[in-house]
């Protein structure tokens, strides 16, 4: 009698189970655990993609502006916020003379760079640009480069410029292009790139606009062979796969700085 009774229970529990209402019961709490998933893992991406952008470029402001404090001696990612209460316009503003040609004659690349960063002018803090003036001699160039921190947009104001960018390993696949007057061009943020003016007769002038208050540049032939103290000449001679008497020879250069 017991076995019968139990068997009994368990059928009546199965039909039960199998019932329309709990079958439904059963298939609804399955969507909403998929739709739980979903959302989940949308919001993960979405917080990735956000925080990705947070990195990759200068803070966002908290505030309508943050002047740079300069005489401040705190240590911070950027600089110190001056109080707004003791800031003018005269924050906000720089006689750059970004309308006068620059001296190319003393540079040995032929260029000259103007740069207008937060240093120069310290209303750019936590804004995130800054723009450079940029005069080519005549076959003058700017050098390959890169900035650690800044996307860079060009554009030509006089002359003719030819540019281009490297993308980074394995590729190495070089974009290039010549510009005229009014042409515009990007070059993405950490990449190495240049301009050279092909004129043998004309200089050349370009602004260009960067998406960091402090953008910084690394020129490669600087960094390479005018390191300090010097990176050694068997290092870069298999890395260039050149002998060391012309890692020597490049090292023995006087590798000066094109930038203002």
């Amino acid at each position: 009698m017991s076995l019968q009774l139990q068997h009994r229970e368990s059928a009546s529990t199965a039909k039960i189970l199998n019932t329309p209402k709990l079958s439904e019961a059963k298939i609804g709490f399955s969507k909403r655990k998929m739709a739980s998933s979903s959302c989940f893992l949308l919001f993960m991406a979405i917080l990735a993609l956000v925080s990705w952008q947070a990195v990759a470029s200068d803070p966002s402001p908290l505030q309508d502006f943050c002047v740079a404090d300069n005489s401040s001696r705190v240590l911070v990612n950027g600089f110190v916020c001056k109080d707004p209460e003791v800031v003018t316009a005269e924050d906000f503003f720089l006689a750059a003379k970004l309308d006068m040609p620059r001296d190319t004659k003393m540079s040995k690349v032929g260029s000259n760079v103007t740069l207008i960063n937060v240093m120069k002018l310290a209303g750019l803090n936590t804004l995130g640009i800054s723009l450079a003036r940029i005069d080519y001699a005549p076959l003058g160039e700017n050098p390959p480069h890169t900035h650690p921190r800044a996307t860079e947009i060009l554009t030509v104001l006089e002359g003719t410029l030819y540019v281009g960018f490297v993308t980074s390993n394995t590729d190495n696949k070089l974009f290039s292009k010549v510009l005229n007057k009014g042409d515009v061009f990007v070059f993405p943020q950490g990449l190495i790139h240049f301009q050279f003016n092909p004129n043998p007769y004309k200089p050349a002038v370009a602004i260009a606009a960067l998406s960091s208050q402090n953008p910084g540049a690394i020129t490669i032939a600087n960094a390479v062979f005018g390191s300090k103290p010097m990176i050694s000449d068997d290092v870069l001679a298999k890395a260039f796969q050149v002998e060391k008497k012309t890692v020597d020879w490049l090292q023995a250069q006087f590798w000066a700085d094109n930038h203002n």
